[in-house]
């Protein structure tokens, strides 16, 4: 059986805003060399995107039947999410292995999730 799994891709986004142009591209060739990699390998990847600095973010709370919308991240954290890819994969150790090797150079973290998928 195929599972899907979230790739998240957590770091520092003042590294991200910092890096120059040549850091930026060649981190973005890192993620090619990933996305080949885990189409050599059989990951079949079926989406992902970078995402923007969390200081863009919009956070909407409840608070019963009370709404509280704000400008800013949910919380405040050192590392915050920076993008993402759903993969199709039955060896997610291999999946976490490839991941950590081609896209952990520069520091930060990732975290692999299953995808609940509910039958219809």
């Amino acid at each position: 059986m195929t599972n899907r799994w979230i790739v998240l891709l957590w770091g520092d986004e003042d590294f991200w805003e910092g890096a120059s142009p040549e850091t930026q591209e060649r981190i973005m060739n890192e993620h090619q060399a990933y996305s080949d990699a885990c189409d050599e390998r059989g990951y079949k990847i079926l989406g992902g995107e970078e995402l923007g600095f969390s200081k863009n973010a919009v956070t909407v709370r409840a608070d019963g039947a009370t709404l509280a919308i704000t400008d800013g991240p949910y919380v405040e954290l050192a590392e915050h999410l920076g993008g993402y890819y759903v993969i199709e994969t039955d060896d997610v150790q291999g999946l976490a292995r490839l991941t950590g090797e081609l896209l952990l150079t520069d520091g930060g973290g990732i975290e692999l999730r299953p995808v609940v998928v509910h039958d219809a």
